[in-house]
């Protein structure tokens, strides 16, 4: 569905006020009872019931009468909970169009008011999810699934801290501006995917270059679990920005060594296909394929550790790779319509 932000223009604080008070109570129901709305709305004399008519018009919420009156959020309506924070805290004033969408994101550009474009990222894990609740096998603890909306922002808040933690670093990736929700903001950088790319005029020097950040991420103790064409942005002078980070993982982890070879042989297999280039017929390259053993051997500073005072802790990370190590059909019957993770965290800002 178009994200048609010229909605926000008709919507008052009571509407954002109902709107805060679906989500907050889909933290512990799949569709969301009227009177608990009312509740935690605080609004009296029916105004909750005349918001939710207003957010059902343009699609923000969605009516469900089958077992009791209720409403739970729509993809659109978090979205619009996160777009007004970020405007509210000035780093935004207008949307434009799609850039991107995938499976479990959409990708559009956005403005400020001095003119500048960045790149705003809407998570969507479990996407379809909501069309249909099926039977959820249990795949964390007693837990038998997670919400969009939670997953989501699991998802936001992991990319958002390790692009900043990489950024910081020195990595080629876009420079982190804020978050919020499943939201995240970010600078648009030039160039396009890898993927569509048949030609280069340095193809061993970029098959290098790959090899080179993908050792260089293992010895600040990280692997990108995804490293391939699709997640790769290549500009016309051939320098490579990394993108996508939801599924990386520390070199701890009991799979390392099988997901470090998985992303060297993704971009194997790109270059020898796609591009007709085959490294191991190039004996101008140091090495073919490197090691992750000789990348942490190198290994100065854990960027997965410190990446716990962000606010991205152990449990996330659980969570979050139980749900992105299933088969992508899976995913959209594991995330549910509400059962949010309803722990102690902050509430969102509204």
């Amino acid at each position: 569905m178009k994200l048609d932000v010229n909605i926000l223009r008709y919507l008052s604080k009571d509407d954002f006020r109902v709107l805060t008070a679906v989500e907050m109570g889909q933290k512990n129901h799949q569709i969301v009872p009227l009177p608990l709305i009312d509740s935690i709305s605080g609004l009296k004399h029916g105004g909750a019931y005349k918001c939710l008519r207003e957010l059902l018009k343009h699609k923000l919420v969605h009516h469900d009468g089958s077992r009791y009156d209720g409403y739970r959020l729509t993809y659109m309506g978090y979205d619009f909970l996160a777009l007004r924070v970020l405007l509210n805290r000035g780093h935004i004033c207008g949307v434009g169009r799609m850039i991107g969408m995938g499976k479990e994101s959409d990708i559009y550009e956005v403005s400020n008011e001095e003119g500048e474009v960045f790149a705003l990222k809407l998570h969507r894990l479990g996407r379809t999810s909501f069309k249909a609740v099926k039977s959820k096998r249990d795949y964390v603890g007693k837990r038998t699934s997670f919400s969009w909306l939670y997953l989501s922002r699991l998802a936001a808040l992991k990319e958002f801290s390790f692009m900043q933690a990489l950024w910081d670093n020195g990595f080629p990736v876009p420079q982190p501006i804020d978050h919020n929700r499943h939201a995240v903001l970010m600078t648009l950088v030039e160039g396009h995917t890898m993927v569509q790319v048949n030609k280069m005029a340095n193809p061993g020097q970029v098959y290098l270059t790959c090899m080179e950040l993908i050792s260089r991420l293992a010895s600040k103790g990280l692997i990108h679990c995804d490293f391939n064409e699709f997640n790769l942005l290549i500009t016309e002078d051939e320098e490579i920005t990394l993108i996508d980070f939801p599924q990386m993982v520390s070199v701890s982890h009991a799979n390392a060594q099988d997901m470090f070879d998985r992303d060297v042989e993704c971009i194997i297999k790109f270059f020898s296909k796609k591009i007709g280039y085959s490294p191991e017929m190039d004996p101008a390259l140091p090495y073919v394929r490197p090691s992750l053993q000789d990348a942490v051997a190198n290994l100065d500073e854990k960027l997965d550790v410190g990446l716990a005072a962000s606010g991205f802790k152990k449990k996330h990370q659980e969570h979050l790779e139980a749900f992105l190590a299933q088969p992508r059909e899976d995913r959209e019957s594991s995330s549910s319509e509400g059962e949010g993770e309803d722990d102690d965290d902050e509430e969102e800002e509204c």
